[in-house]
């Protein structure tokens, strides 16, 4: 992990949290495989979930063998997150760097580690310098770490966190309405924080996880590969 840690925890101790929560994280297993349930994260009809599923087959076809990567890089560091079953489409709405509005139909074109994260949460403020790692390691035009800041109110109190420790490489994604949160939760997806999600470049759904990891480790880093496809 990056030597400068917000709460001052060891690395080990970090990943003695990811391993309790990764206990709880592994229930994602059951619903990321039955997402043909009917539940959408519009709470839509069974009639028309049924033709949102067979719309979204089209768009994610070629996606499952990159959910199958992230299952076999699924390990170490990252053990705990799981490859979704089948992949789709995920539709959710937050904040742009500008303030601007967003969804994560905008992020298409580029394979997306979308994190949520809060200054109240204690194992979010420990990762936040790996994933800060992670993206200064191999963000680019094919790939981004999207952490989404979900502390209700104003902007201030992330930003100074983010200023304070040196939280740079990352850009400023916002859902102070916790919307975000709330649909994955719906979905169960979302057990508490901080929660990450692996996006294809098609704005498939390809794995998710509860809990932090050292997202700046060689494990990590070998999972985001086999998510691009390279």
């Amino acid at each position: 992990m990056t030597s400068k840690r917000p709460l001052g925890l060891p690395s080990v101790r970090l990943i003695l949290i990811a391993a309790v929560l990764g206990i709880v994280a592994g229930t994602v297993a059951v619903y990321v495989t039955n997402m043909g349930s009917g539940n959408g994260l519009d709470g839509g009809s069974d009639g028309g979930s049924q033709a949102a599923m067979s719309a979204s087959a089209g768009q994610c076809e070629g996606s499952a063998e990159l959910a199958k990567s992230v299952g076999v890089f699924s390990k170490g560091q990252v053990a705990a997150m799981v490859e979704a079953q089948p992949p789709r489409p995920l539709s959710l709405s937050f904040k742009g760097p500008a303030g601007q509005d967003m969804t994560t139909a905008d992020l298409a074109g580029k394979t997306v580690l979308l994190n949520l994260w809060a200054t109240w949460c204690v194992p979010c403020r420990e990762e936040m310098p790996a994933l800060n790692g992670l993206q200064a390691a191999m963000g680019g035009t094919d790939f981004e770490v999207v952490a989404i800041n979900i502390d209700t109110g104003s902007d201030e109190k992330p930003k100074t966190f983010l200023e304070k420790y040196k939280i740079d490489k990352l850009g400023f994604y916002r859902d102070s309405s916790m919307g975000t949160f709330n649909a994955l939760k719906k979905e169960g997806l979302a057990f508490g924080l901080p929660a990450t999600l692996i996006l294809d470049k098609k704005g498939c759904l390809i794995g998710a996880m509860n809990g932090p990891a050292a997202w700046d480790s060689d494990d990590a880093k070998a999972l985001v590969t086999a998510a691009k496809g390279a």
